[in-house]
C-alpha cells in the first residue's frame, strides 16, 4: 500500500495529464479526449449507416450492411494497424498516433453506433412511420422529424455504455505510441522497473472507477427511460377532455 501511495505522489500527474505543461498532454486526459471525439465524430456516421441499413433502397442497404459487418467482425487491434500503415500512404505524409487512433475509433465505433440506432428505430411502433407518411411527410422527413427524435432518446443509455467501451478500447493506442493512460503507466513501469504489480494495479483501479461510475449512470438513465416508456401509454389512455356528468333530475 505504501508503494502505491508513493507511486501516486511521484507519478500521479503523469497518469493524469502526461508531461503537460512542460511537454505534450497525455495520460487520462488524452484517453478522455480520444473517447469523446471518437464517439462524437462516429455518431453522425453511425446514424447515416443506420438509416441506410433500414432503407428500402438496396443500393444503400447492401454497402452499409457490408461495412457494419466487416467493422464488427475485425479485431480493433488489426484495424489500428491497417489505419496506421494505410493512412500515411494515402495522404503521402506521416500521421500522428493520436490521429491514427482517432480515425480508427471513428470508423470502428460508427458500426456499433449504427446498430444501436437501428435497434432504437426498430423498437418504436410501426404506426409512427405510417402516421408520418399518412400526413404527407416523405421518408426522410418522417425519419428526421418523427422517428429519430424518439429513437435517440431511447438509446441514450446504450450510447453511454458504448462510450464506456470506447474508453477501454483507447488502451490499445499504446501499441502505436499514443500517449494515453496505458502508455503513461507503461512509462512509469519502465522507469521504476521493480514495481509492475503496483503500477498496473493503479491503472486497473483508474479504469474501474471511471467505467463503473459511467456504467451506473447508464443504468440510472435506462431505468428513467423505462419509466417514461411505461408512463407514456398510461398518459395516452387518460382522457384529455372533461367527461360530462348527466344531471340528476330532482
Amino acid at each position: 500500500m505504501n508503494d502505491i501511495l508513493s507511486i501516486l505522489r511521484e507519478h500521479g500527474p503523469l497518469l493524469l495529464v502526461g508531461q503537460y505543461p512542460n511537454g505534450p498532454l497525455g495520460g487520462l486526459a488524452i484517453t478522455f479526449i480520444l473517447s469523446v471525439l471518437g464517439v462524437a465524430l462516429a455518431f453522425p456516421l453511425g446514424v447515416v449507416l443506420a438509416l441506410a441499413r433500414i432503407s428500402p433502397f438496396r443500393w444503400l442497404y447492401w454497402p452499409a450492411t457490408a461495412l457494419v459487418y466487416v467493422m464488427r467482425g475485425v479485431p480493433l487491434l488489426m484495424l489500428i494497424f491497417w489505419v496506421y500503415f494505410f493512412l500515411p500512404a494515402l495522404l503521402g505524409r506521416p500521421v500522428s498516433g493520436f490521429s491514427t487512433m482517432l480515425v480508427t475509433l471513428v470508423v470502428y465505433q460508427a458500426a456499433y453506433i449504427a446498430e444501436i440506432v437501428r435497434a432504437g428505430i426498430d423498437s418504436l411502433p410501426k404506426g409512427q412511420t405510417e402516421a408520418a407518411r399518412a400526413v404527407g411527410l416523405s421518408y426522410m422527413q418522417a425519419m428526421r422529424r418523427v422517428v429519430l427524435p424518439q429513437a435517440l432518446y431511447n438509446m441514450v443509455p446504450s450510447m453511454l455504455s458504448q462510450f464506456v467501451s470506447t474508453i477501454k478500447e483507447t488502451s490499445l493506442g499504446y501499441v502505436i505510441s499514443v500517449n494515453e493512460l496505458t502508455f503513461a503507466a507503461n512509462q512509469i513501469n519502465s522507469s521504476l522497473m521493480t514495481k509492475p504489480f503496483q503500477v498496473f494495479a493503479i491503472l486497473a483501479a483508474i479504469y474501474f472507477v471511471l467505467c463503473f461510475t459511467l456504467t451506473q449512470l447508464a443504468r440510472h438513465l435506462e431505468r428513467r427511460v423505462a419509466r417514461r416508456r411505461m408512463g407514456a401509454p398510461a398518459a395516452a389512455a387518460t382522457p384529455s377532455l372533461p367527461i360530462a356528468v348527466p344531471a340528476i333530475a330532482e
